[in-house]
């Protein structure tokens, strides 16, 4: 019997049964009995091996189908009713086309299988920001990923109410199985029959076709911020690709950051940054996402709206991110990694090398395999309150005020180590126009630089020169309580190829900085491309940078920036009359402080 009596679920509910014709259906309570169940099942069936219990309690580890690694922007869609809704940066589909290509594919998909239904909250039960959501899956990783990091079960249904709304997400791996046919460890369709669609005029996500995260934990990306992006633009209020973080002084004083990064740059090593400047305290409230609406005292308040981190894992060690590795310890899930000989787990750049073991494809491997053991978009799932530096307010249910929004990207030429916008639109002009070097949580990215506005680019549900204009309108109610906006590049080389910039826990050197400048404490001086330190004002004692590497970090070259205005002014001009004037302004302004 179903938990609830809300109709609308329960008639959503029946309607996909008839659809997809499951063998049975499964109602997810988000217990600890049934998460370890789900789990355990996943291990009977092969789909996935237990990590050794005395190394990583409660952890297991997946490997997926080679051609099911990471997101697939090129299957991804925003079936808005008109095109230009969507915007030059998304897929768009006709929404009436999209669904009856896609109830073709999901018609008896989920034969031989279960069809799970996770009620999950994003945000924490109690709060005003929060969002229900439904997701129908027949896929056990996405029901264990899930319980990690969403909030699911009993009490969201309970919040939800019998007449509560909710945000209905339905997620298929596509691959019914006949009677007695064997399943194999990673279902999943061929790539053209893959499909991560939304309609935000509905407020509905359908997934076909993949099992790997993003894609398939349609709490993430898809509703986090694809279709929150597009209802937070009608109902005024943000939904951000932003890190949240809590960095206090050494006479108490709190500033919060909430920092968006392209993924894959650095942004949870951020989060969970521990800090190298005596006194200075940072704490994690979210690794990847905020929803932040205006409080009755102006201010803006961000929550986490997830519970779990969902953590690129190659990179990530003791001495680039001690706090990720300690939030590992157990109850996590990992999927794509190497499976060492006393079965653990282990990626590249991990503290300690690996001389055999098994590689992400099932097979065996040394480090003269010739290839990564472990995929480069290999990941970890594991909950926030695992963290040892989790702020005690990350569940706080109003949030916490945002002083600073901080962007960036990987460059390794033109752009300085951090820079402060002249003001709010400014800073949006920053954020619009950042550029970043290719990762690999993109399949399908072409080229080694494009354009990232906000980090956004992959993420945003609807044209992005209207959420370019939220922006704006955003500051206009802010007023004089508008966080300070900054730009940072940690990844800057020399013409050797060398980094001049250590990172990690020095970052916070530039932290300090812009929260001084938030106060008025520390001096800048104005260059054509914004505020940069002024000597002296960015904290350098006991760090090892040369006083040339220094330079070169904070050196603006005037050609280089001027080189980039015309590439700049091409990917604007894609959004047409779209842009708005306010841009328009800011593109004018930075043609004229560079002498154009």
């Amino acid at each position: 019997m179903a938990p609830t009596r809300n109709k609308k679920l329960l008639a959503w509910v029946e309607e996909i049964q008839a659809l997809c014709k499951p063998d049975e259906v499964y109602w997810c309570d988000g217990s600890q009995e049934e998460y370890d169940r789900i789990v355990e099942g996943t291990v009977r069936s092969g789909a996935s091996v237990r990590v050794n219990p005395e190394k990583r309690p409660n952890s297991v580890l997946f490997r997926s189908a080679p051609s099911d690694v990471a997101r697939v922007e090129v299957r991804t869609y925003i079936a808005s009713r008109k095109e230009e809704d969507a915007g030059p940066t998304n897929n768009w589909m006709d929404p009436d086309e999209l669904k009856k290509t896609m109830r073709v594919l999901y018609d008896g998909c989920m034969r031989g299988r279960t069809l799970y239904v996770i009620p999950f909250c994003m945000g924490p039960i109690d709060s005003p920001i929060s969002k229900i959501g439904i997701e129908i899956t027949d896929s056990p990783y996405v029901v264990a990923n899930m319980e990690i990091v969403t909030r699911v079960g009993t009490k969201v249904l309970e919040r939800l109410g019998d007449d509560g709304d909710f945000i209905p997400c339905l997620h298929s791996v596509g691959a019914p199985l006949e009677p007695g046919q064997k399943d194999v460890p990673w279902p999943c369709a061929p790539m053209e029959q893959k499909y991560i669609s939304h309609f935000p005029e509905e407020n509905l996500i359908w997934s076909y076709g993949s099992g790997y995260g993003g894609n398939a934990l349609l709490g993430k990306k898809c509703l986090a911020l694809r279709i929150a992006s597009a209802m937070a633009h009608r109902e005024g209020w943000m939904a951000e690709h932003m890190l949240i973080l809590r960095f206090t002084s050494p006479e108490g004083r709190q500033y919060h950051i909430a920092g968006a990064f392209p993924s894959a740059c650095g942004k949870t090593n951020l989060a969970m940054l521990q800090p190298t400047i005596p006194g200075w305290k940072a704490e994690c409230i979210g690794d990847d996402i905020a929803w932040m609406k205006i409080a009755p005292d102006g201010s803006l308040r961000a929550i986490n709206p997830e519970s779990g981190f969902f953590g690129v894992a190659p990179g990530t060690s003791y001495k680039s991110n001690p706090m990720a590795m300690e939030s590992i310890r157990e109850n996590a899930i990992f999927t794509n990694c190497v499976l060492t000989d006393d079965h653990d787990i282990w990626w590249e750049g991990m503290d300690e090398p690996c001389e055999h073991g098994i590689d992400w494809k099932g097979r065996e491997w040394t480090p003269a395999s010739g290839e990564p053991g472990a995929n480069p978009n290999a990941r970890f799932t594991a909950p926030c309150r695992q963290c040892p530096i989790i702020c005690p307010d990350w569940e706080a249910p109003d949030g916490v005020p945002i002083d600073i929004f901080l962007f960036g990207g990987r460059r390794t030429h033109v752009v300085p180590l951090v820079t402060e916008a002249f003001d709010w639109d400014h800073g949006v002009y920053l954020a619009a126009t950042a550029a970043s070097e290719k990762t690999a949580a993109a399949l399908d990215v072409k080229g080694t630089i494009r354009r990232d506005p906000f980090a956004m680019h992959p993420f945003c549900g609807y044209n992005m020169a209207d959420y370019w204009q939220h922006w704006f309108t955003m500051s206009d109610r802010l007023g004089g309580k508008a966080p300070k906006i900054f730009y940072v590049n940690w990844f800057r080389k020399n013409p050797d190829g060398r980094w001049l910039w250590p990172g990690f826990g020095e970052n916070s050197r530039v932290l300090k900085w812009m929260c001084e400048r938030v106060d008025g404490k520390a001096e800048a001086v104005d260059t054509p491309i914004g505020r940069l330190p002024a000597d002296g004002a960015l904290e350098l004692e006991g760090l090892d940078v040369s006083a040339e590497d220094w330079a070169e970090l904070l050196r603006v070259d005037v050609d280089a920036w001027k080189a980039e205005i015309p590439e700049v002014e091409e990917f604007m001009a894609r959004f047409g009359d779209r842009v708005p004037p306010r841009m328009r302004t800011q593109m004018a302004n930075a043609r004229k402080r560079l002498g154009l």
